[in-house]
């Protein structure tokens, strides 16, 4: 399937990459379906590129890459929402921001993929414990120009 974007031109991706936000993402409900796209074969930071819309994409990443301990509980009905059998099957991301000299990470809403069924879902924690701008690592100072 060729999928326009604004920040890459025409990618393909195959028809079996295609992963289903049936609820869409929050803010976003109308766009159902996203590839995940890698930069490089060793990123860490991904692009959700939305089928739908070619100007939206979000940089995510897998957030125990940078916070060990982080861990997403997932109900039995989200289960059966995401069509997981089992809980080794889901793959969790989060969506990044950068925020003044930082990048972030929505930690308080994960994005659940079903890595088998690519069904997804944007989860809302009920525990506080998290936020929507977790800091993830502070970006190296950048050099004017002047100075170097």
């Amino acid at each position: 399937m060729d999928i326009e974007t604004t920040r890459f031109g025409t990618v393909t991706v195959s028809d079996d990459r295609i992963i289903t936000f049936p609820k869409g993402i929050l803010g976003f409900p109308a766009c159902k379906q996203f590839c995940l796209l890698q930069p490089a074969d060793d990123s860490v930071f991904f692009w959700l590129q939305s089928v739908e819309d070619p100007s939206l994409a979000f940089v995510v990443t897998d957030p125990v890459s940078f916070v060990a301990d982080y861990s997403v509980p997932i109900r039995e009905d989200q289960m059966m929402e995401l069509k997981l059998s089992a809980i080794e099957d889901a793959q969790v991301f989060v969506i990044v921001n950068k925020v003044e000299g930082s990048l972030t990470g929505n930690l308080q809403g994960p994005l659940v993929i079903n890595t088998l069924g690519r069904v997804a879902e944007q989860m809302v924690l009920a525990e506080k414990r998290w936020t929507t701008r977790e800091k993830l690592l502070t970006l190296p100072a950048q050099r004017s120009a002047q100075t170097a």
